[in-house]
């Protein structure tokens, strides 16, 4: 079984990315491959959530956190405090993450190093990932950094890579 990791943006999402994204996701399921995602809202969101409802069970799935899933969470309530998402985008990616921890503890993958999420975390993460992954898919929104980190990460590894670019208002 090969792993494809999805990158992309957790700020912007529109319909046709939605679309474009699980369309992407059940094509590796159903052809027998897995998917690795980062655990954060709108894509890595969206992969999961449709990685799940092909594979209950999880065990086609990995998800890569920067920092452990209770700090996590609690950084994700706060930027939901302070505006920058909503309460409800974090709780619902709280929940998912759970979720895969409860029904599949290995594909919930913590860094435990990490006290903090900035950046250079998530950019250690995008590291992590790609050296997962078998290839990599990446929707990347708006020319955003963290895609770019990831699609110039999997070049030089090597490994497959694949880029869909949106441009979202």
């Amino acid at each position: 079984m090969k792993y494809i990791a999805i990158s992309g943006s957790w700020r912007k999402t529109s319909e046709k990315l939605e679309k474009d994204v699980r369309d992407a996701v059940r094509e590796i399921i159903t052809k027998g491959d897995g998917i690795i995602a980062g655990g954060a809202l709108n894509v890595d969101f969206i992969a999961t959530d449709e990685a799940l409802k092909l594979d209950p069970t999880a065990k086609k799935i990995k998800i890569f956190l920067p920092i452990t899933l209770r700090i996590f969470a609690k950084h994700y309530r706060k930027r939901a405090k302070e505006g920058v998402i909503t309460g409800e985008q974090a709780e619902a990616l709280v929940a998912q993450l759970k979720r895969i921890q409860e029904v599949n503890p290995s594909s919930l993958n913590e860094n435990k190093n990490n006290t903090v999420v900035n950046t250079e975390t998530y950019y250690e993460r995008n590291s992590d990932i790609v050296n997962a992954a078998d290839g990599l898919m990446a929707f990347h929104v708006n020319k955003t950094l963290g895609t770019q980190d990831a699609i110039d990460k999997a070049r030089k590894r090597g490994i497959p890579v694949k880029v869909s670019t949106y441009t979202i208002g």
